[in-house]
C-alpha cells in the first residue's frame, strides 16, 4: 500500500510528467487506485483543491476511490507525529497540512510513503528541521520518491 503525499501529484501531473506526454504512468497509477494499492488521505485532496492546477483538480474528482477519511487510529498516529515533530508542519501553509496523515496513514497500514519532498539535510538552506523523509527515516517508514514507486512497481516506458 502507498501512502502518496501531495508534491507526488503536483510533480507528476504540473511539473515533470505531464498526462498528454506521459499516458502510460497515469495509466499505471490508476490501476493502483483501482487495486487498492494507492491511497491519500482527504487532506491531501484539500491541498490540491487548494493549490492544483484545474487538470489535476479535474482528475482527482474523477478518482474519488484515490481519498480515504482518517480513522481514529490514523488521526492518533498523525497526532503523536505532529507532537514528536512540530516543525514537520510549514508554518506559512495557508491550509491545514497533510504531511502528518500522509505518514500516519503509511505507517498504520504498513505501506510506503511517495513523496517529492527531500530531508533536511538534502536542503541548502532548510528552513525546517524535519520533513516527511526525515520523520519516515526515524520512524522506519519506507519513503520514495516518484521515480521509486515507477521502479519499485518494475515499471517501463
Amino acid at each position: 500500500m502507498y501512502s502518496f503525499d501531495t508534491s507526488v501529484f503536483m510533480d507528476w501531473q504540473a511539473r515533470y510528467y505531464p498526462p498528454d506526454i506521459f499516458s502510460s504512468l497515469v495509466k499505471r497509477v490508476e490501476e493502483l487506485i483501482g487495486a487498492g494499492q494507492c491511497s491519500a488521505v482527504e487532506l491531501v485532496k484539500e491541498e490540491i483543491d487548494a493549490v492544483g492546477t484545474p487538470e489535476l483538480r479535474a482528475w482527482m474528482k474523477n478518482h474519488s476511490a484515490l481519498f480515504v477519511t482518517l480513522d481514529p487510529l490514523v488521526q492518533v498516529e498523525a497526532a503523536s507525529i505532529e507532537s514528536k515533530y512540530p516543525d514537520l508542519m510549514d508554518p506559512k501553509s495557508l491550509h491545514q497540512a497533510a504531511d502528518a496523515y500522509v505518514v500516519a496513514l503509511a505507517k498504520v497500514k504498513g505501506g510506503v510513503v511517495v513523496s517529492q519532498e527531500t530531508s533536511a539535510a538534502e536542503k541548502k538552506s532548510s528552513k525546517r528541521t524535519h520533513y516527511i523523509p526525515d520523520v519516515c527515516r526515524d520512524l522506519g517508514i519506507p519513503c520514495i520518491n516518484l521515480l521509486g514507486l515507477m521502479r519499485r512497481e518494475h515499471w517501463t516506458f
